[in-house]
C-alpha cells in the first residue's frame, strides 16, 4: 500500500533533500509541498495526504497552528513533526495540537521513513514516557482541571485504570503485569479507550490524562 506524504518546510532545499529520501522508497510517495503553515492545511485539504511531514518554526502560521487546523479538521491524517531539540516548547506544543509524534530535523534517513510508516499505521513514533517528561517540564501551561472532558464518563472503571496507567508511560506488556491480565485484553482496553475518547494514539491519551486533571506533574 501507498503512503502519501505532504511536505511542509520554509526551505525549499529541505523539502527537495526530503523528497529525494521519500520517493526512493517503493511505498512513499510525496504528493504535495507546502513552504509555511497556511499552505500546508490548503494542500492537506487538496490532496488528503496519509502524512504531513511538518516543519514546526515556519513564518506567518507556524507548525503547531498548522497541525492544529489539519487534526481537527482531517481526523484520518497523521502529522509527523520536526523540531530542533526534542523537549521544548515546541514539541510539547505540537503534542498537544494533535501531532502523533516529532523528529529531530537532523533524523537518520531510515528513521524518517520508519516513522512515516508508523504514524500512517495509526501508531505514535513519541514513547508516552518522553511525553510524559514534556508535559511535566511544561506543566505551567496546562489549563486547570475541570469538566473539559465529559466523554471520560463514558469509561468504565477498568479502562479509566488503563488509561492512567498508559499516561504513566506503560507498555501494553507493563499494564498486563501490573493488572494480572493477558496483554491482549489490555491491547482490547486501550482500544476502547481511543474509540470513546476520540483520540488517535497513546501520546493522545497521555496529553488528556494530564489536561483532564487525571495525571498531575510529580505524581506517579
Amino acid at each position: 500500500m501507498s503512503i502519501s506524504v505532504l511536505l511542509a518546510d520554509d526551505q525549499p532545499l529541505l523539502r527537495r533533500g526530503f523528497r529525494m529520501i521519500l520517493e526512493a522508497e517503493p511505498d512513499l510517495t510525496v504528493t504535495a509541498e507546502a513552504g509555511d503553515g497556511a499552505e500546508a492545511v490548503d494542500m492537506t485539504r487538496r490532496h488528503a495526504p496519509d502524512v504531513v511531514l511538518m516543519d514546526i518554526r515556519m513564518p506567518g502560521t507556524d507548525g503547531i497552528e498548522a497541525t492544529r487546523r489539519i487534526t481537527v479538521a482531517h481526523p484520518d491524517v497523521r502529522v509527523l513533526v520536526l523540531t530542533t531539540f526534542d523537549l521544548d516548547e515546541y514539541a510539547f506544543g505540537a503534542l498537544r495540537a494533535g501531532a502523533s509524534g516529532f523528529l529531530l530535523k537532523d533524523v537518520r534517513p531510515a528513521e524518517l521513513v520508519a516513522a512515516i510508516r508508523t504514524v500512517a499505521a495509526g501508531d505514535a513514533v513519541v514513547s508516552p514516557r518522553v511525553t510524559r517528561r514534556l508535559l511535566e517540564e511544561y506543566a505551567q501551561v496546562l489549563p486547570p482541571s475541570g469538566d473539559q472532558y465529559p466523554q471520560l464518563a463514558a469509561l468504565t472503571d477498568r479502562e479509566r485504570e488503563v488509561l492512567v496507567l498508559v499516561a504513566r508511560g506503560l507498555s501494553n506488556a507493563e499494564i498486563a503485569a501490573n493488572l494480572y491480565v493477558s496483554e491482549a485484553t489490555v491491547k482490547s482496553h486501550v482500544g476502547r479507550i481511543l474509540s470513546k475518547l476520540g483520540l488517535r494514539d497513546r501520546v493522545q491519551v497521555v496529553v488528556l490524562a494530564y489536561e483532564s486533571g487525571l495525571i498531575r506533574p510529580g505524581v506517579t
